[in-house]
C-alpha cells in the first residue's frame, strides 16, 4: 500500500522528533509553487545532531519504501536538504536556520499541524 504525501511527511516529522529536532514546522506550499507540496523544517543544536536527524528521516522513510530523489549537505554541513519531490525536508543548525529563514520567505504558506506524541516522561529515579 502506498502512503499519501501527508503520511510520508508525518513519518519524516516523527523521525525528526525522535532525534530531538527542535521547532519542527511543516509548510503547505501546494498553492504557492509547483516545486514541491510541503517543506518540513527543523533544526538541531550541532552538526552531529543535524546529521543524526537527517539520517533518521532517510532511514525511517526508506523503511516505509520511500526513497529521496536527492540529498544535499552530507558530510559536515550546517544544512541538510532531503528532496522527496512531493516534499522536502530541511534540517539546519540553529544559526543556519535563522540566516536562511525559510519560514519568513514562505510566510504565506499555511502551517500543517500534526498531533505529535508527547515526549516520554522520565520516571522517578530509584
Amino acid at each position: 500500500m502506498t502512503q499519501s504525501i501527508l503520511e510520508q511527511v508525518r513519518i519524516a516529522v516523527e523521525a525528526a522528533q525522535d532525534k530531538k529536532a527542535e521547532a519542527i514546522e511543516v509548510l503547505n506550499l501546494e498553492s504557492l509553487t509547483s516545486i514541491t507540496s510541503y517543506f518540513v523544517i527543523c533544526h538541531g543544536n550541532s552538526q552531529r545532531q543535524v546529521h543524526a536527524i537527517a539520517d533518521a528521516v532517510v532511514k525511517r522513510l526508506r523503511d516505509a519504501k520511500v526513497r529521496p530523489a536527492h540529498v544535499e549537505g552530507e558530510g559536515g554541513a550546517d544544512w541538510v536538504l532531503i528532496d522527496y519531490l512531493d516534499f522536502v525536508v530541511h534540517v539546519f543548525t540553529r544559526e543556519r536556520r535563522t540566516f536562511y529563514s525559510l519560514e519568513k520567505l514562505w510566510s504565506e504558506a499555511p502551517r500543517v499541524e500534526f498531533p505529535l506524541p508527547a515526549p516520554a516522561q522520565a520516571g522517578p529515579r530509584p
